[in-house]
C-alpha cells in the first residue's frame, strides 16, 4: 500500500534531481550547525564572535535544514509517486528552487546581513536573501500545485492519498500567507512584520510536514515486514482526519487580524489540538515497530529513531513556559523526528530512483547516532530551559551562571556536535549510492 513503484524514467529522473538538492541543503545545513554548536558551548563559546554571527548562521542553518530539506524531500515523493505528465513544470520548480537556494546560500556573506530570528522562515533582512527566498517560494509552490495534477487521489490507494493531501496542505500554507500579506497592517518594523508575515503559513504548513513523516513511517514499517491489517480506504481516512485542521485557516483569519494576539493565540491553537489527530498513525507505527523488532535493518533504525524524537518533542510542546531553550527543544525533537523519517525513506527510495540500495552498518547505525546526538541536545535545552536560560542568544549573551545551567548547556552543545557526525554519515550513505550506481 506504501510502496513506491517509479515506473516512469522521467519521474524517477526529477525526483533524482530533487533528491540531491535536498541533500546537498542538508549537508549545508549540518556545517552551520557544528558552528552553532559550539558558539553554545561552555568553555568554547568565548573563541567564536557572537551576536550576529551567530544569528546569521542560525538563519540559514534552519532555513536550510527545515524549509528546504523539507520541502525538497516532499518534492521527491510527489515526483516518485506521480506520473510524467507536465514534466516540464517540475524542472522549472526544481531549476527555480536550486537557483533560490544558491542567494539564500550567498547572502550571509554579502553586506548589509540584518538577521532578523523570526518564527518559522527567519530571515537576513537584505535584498539577495528575500529574492532568494522569494525564488524558492515560487518554485515550491510550483511543485505542489503540479503534484495535484499528476498524483492521483484514489482512496482505495492510500500512499497517492496521503501525497495529494500533503500537496493541498502545502498550498494552503502558501494562501494563508499570501492573504496574511493582503491583510496586514501597515507601518511594522521589520521583525514584526515578518513575524506576522509567516506566523499563520509555517503552522499550517507544519501539517504538510507531519502528513508526510507519517506516510514515510507506514512506508518504513511495511518495508520492515508489514503494517497492521487495516483497509486501504481506512488508512486514507487516517491521513484525510490528521490533514482536517487546516481547513480552520480561513475562519482563524477572516476572525483574528493578522498581528493581533488573538492572531497569535489562534494559530497557536490550531496546532497544539490539531496534531493530535495524528495520533492513530503513529501508534500504528508503533506497533509494526514492535511486531517487527527482529528485523535489522537501516528503516527500521530510522523508523525507531524517528518516532523516539518525534514523541519527546511532543511532549516537551506541553512543558514549555515562558521563551527560554525549552521551545527549540521542543521543535528540535519533532523536527528532528521528520528528518530521520526522510532519512530512512530515502534509504528505501534509492534503488528505485535507479541507484544502489543502501547497505551496511553505517547505514544501519547512521539513524541511532543522529538520534541519540539529539536526544542528547534536546534534552540539554530542556534542562537549561528549566533553569531559565533565553533562546536565540549565544556566548556571553546566555548568562551562563549556575552549574546547572552550564550542565545543560554542555549536554546540548556535546549533542549537537554528534548529531552533526550523524548528519554526515547519512550524506556519506547516499552519496556512495548515488555515485557508484548507473542511473536510468
Amino acid at each position: 500500500m506504501f510502496a513506491f513503484a517509479v515506473n516512469d524514467p522521467s519521474a524517477a529522473r526529477l525526483a533524482r534531481a530533487w533528491l540531491w538538492l535536498g541533500i546537498v541543503a542538508l549537508a549545508g545545513s549540518g556545517l552551520l550547525a557544528i558552528l552553532l554548536a559550539l558558539s553554545r558551548t561552555p568553555g568554547i563559546q568565548d573563541l567564536l564572535r557572537g551576536g550576529d554571527f551567530f544569528r546569521a548562521t542560525l538563519i540559514v542553518h534552519v532555513d536550510l535544514s527545515v524549509l528546504v530539506w523539507f520541502l525538497a524531500f516532499a518534492c521527491v515523493l510527489w515526483s516518485a509517486g506521480g506520473n510524467g505528465r507536465q514534466i516540464w513544470l517540475g524542472w522549472l520548480a526544481c531549476v527555480l528552487c536550486t537557483a533560490g537556494v544558491g542567494f539564500l546560500a550567498l547572502s550571509p556573506f554579502l553586506p548589509d546581513a540584518h538577521p532578523l530570528l523570526n518564527n518559522y522562515i527567519p530571515v537576513l533582512d537584505q535584498p539577495q536573501f528575500i529574492l532568494g527566498l522569494l525564488i524558492c517560494g515560487a518554485g515550491f509552490t510550483l511543485a505542489m500545485v503540479r503534484a495535484l495534477f499528476t498524483v492521483p487521489l484514489v482512496p482505495a490507494a492510500p500512499l497517492s492519498t496521503a501525497l495529494w493531501l500533503a500537496a493541498l496542505t502545502g498550498l494552503f500554507a502558501v494562501a494563508t500567507t499570501l492573504a496574511t500579506w493582503l491583510l496586514m497592517p501597515a507601518g511594522l518594523d521589520r521583525q514584526p512584520y515578518f513575524e506576522t508575515l509567516f506566523w499563520a503559513g509555517g503552522h499550517v504548513l507544519q501539517f504538510e510536514h507531519a502528513l508526510l513523516a507519517a506516510l514515510a513511517w507506514c512506508a518504513l514499517a511495511e518495508e520492515c515486514g508489514g503494517l497492521p491489517c487495516l483497509p486501504p480506504r481506512r488508512w486514507s481516512l487516517l491521513f484525510a482526519v490528521a490533514a482536517l485542521p487546516v481547513l480552520a485557516a480561513p475562519y482563524l483569519l477572516a476572525n483574528a487580524a493578522p498581528g493581533t494576539p488573538a492572531y497569535v493565540v489562534s494559530f497557536a491553537r490550531l496546532m497544539e489540538m490539531g496534531h493530535p489527530l495524528l495520533l492513530p498513525l503513529l501508534v500504528l507505527a508503533l506497533v509494526a515497530l514492535w511486531r517487527n523488532r527482529g528485523v535489522a535493518s537501516p528503516a527500521r533504525s530510522a523508523l525507531a529513531a524517528s518516532l523516539l524524537l518525534f514523541i519527546v518533542g511532543g511532549v516537551l510542546a506541553y512543558l514549555i513556559r515562558g521563551a527560554n531553550v525549552v521551545i527549540p527543544a521542543h521543535y528540535h525533537g519533532a523536527i528532528v523526528g521528520v528528518t530521520l523519517a526522510f532519512m530512512g525513506l530515502a534509504y528505501v527510495l534509492l534503488p528505485r530512483l535507479g541507484f544502489r540500495p543502501v547497505e551496511g552498518r553505517m547505514a544501519r547505525l547512521q539513524p541511532y547516532v543522529y538520534a541519540g546526538g539529539q536526544l542528547l541536545h534536546v534534552l540539554g535545552l530542556a534542562w537549561s530551559g528549566g533553569y531559565g536560560v533565553q533562546r536565540k542568544v549565544a556566548g556571553a549573551e546566555q548568562m551562563l551562571v549556575s552549574l546547572p545551567q552550564k550542565i545543560g548547556m554542555g549536554m546540548m552543545g556535546l549533542g549537537g556536535l554528534i548529531a552533526v557526525i550523524g548528519g554526515v554519515m547519512f550524506v556519506v550513505v547516499c552519496l556512495r549510492a548515488m555515485l557508484s550506481a548507473r542511473q536510468r
